[in-house]
């Protein structure tokens, strides 16, 4: 049976659930939930960017104690890493609930919070020991590649769902190589930064495409966790990178 245009009934009192995707939906239902999802893209952005003002700004001395205990260990940050992907999946299983609105939004609101607490060693040594012009330029690099790679999906309306399992392999290479860093204690240079931008691209691919071809219209808020996810990644090597220079 094709899933084009049907609808599959639930018959545990949830009522029928929507199964099409926002390419099958009409121009104006897709417009709209692409609109969603790029606001709530734009939201979780400066939600962020707020959170890093507040932690590293009026709430510094507060939060120097967790920076540094970041920091003081390997282990310690192997723990937070391990922390982190865990809920990162929570986050993620959240954002897709078809239950509840509510449980959506918090599941962004969890993964950008955990965000910027992982966020705050690197962002703490950019701001206060490196160049001032670190971030900015990450930010700038960011933002370019992003618009450039968006731009490119909605170009060429191009799927990209091929991506997904050499993203996959890729991503678990990357993984294995950032867990033996830390447990051996040896730098991940500038090649390893630039590869890794190069990894966050192709997630940018490839979740755009999806949101074009694949994403359900009620399915913006995991859209925007999604790409959200890319973004992060892209902008937290585009700091290493820079930082490398100093």
């Amino acid at each position: 049976m094709s899933y084009k245009g049907i609808r599959q009934e639930q018959f545990a009192g949830r009522g029928a659930l929507d199964v099409r995707t926002a390419a099958q939906s009409s121009a104006d239902e897709r417009s709209a939930f692409i609109r969603r999802t790029y606001g709530h893209l734009a939201g979780a952005i400066l939600v962020f960017a707020l959170l890093e003002a507040v932690l590293l700004g009026p709430m510094r001395p507060a939060v120097e104690p967790l920076i540094q205990a970041m920091l003081a260990s390997r282990f310690g940050w192997l723990i937070v890493l391990g922390l982190f992907m865990a809920v990162g999946w929570i986050a993620d299983r959240w954002a897709r609930s078809q239950k509840s609105p509510a449980m959506q939004y918090l599941g962004l609101g969890l993964y950008v919070f955990a965000e910027a607490i992982i966020f705050l060693p690197l962002l703490f040594m950019a701001a206060f020991y490196s160049s001032p012009t670190v971030i900015p330029m990450a930010g700038i690099l960011t933002g370019t590649l992003f618009i450039g790679l968006t731009g490119t999906v909605f170009i060429t309306r191009k799927d990209f769902s091929f991506l997904r399992s050499a993203l996959m392999i890729g991503g678990f290479i990357a993984l294995g190589v950032i867990v033996v860093a830390i447990l051996f204690g040896f730098e991940l240079g500038m090649l390893f930064s630039v590869l890794m931008i190069a990894l966050a691209g192709g997630y940018i691919l490839y979740y755009t495409s999806n949101i074009l071809h694949h994403y359900g219209p009620q399915q913006h808020v995991a859209a925007s966790l999604a790409l959200f996810a890319a973004v992060a990644l892209m902008f937290w090597y585009a700091v290493r990178l820079f930082m490398s220079r100093d």
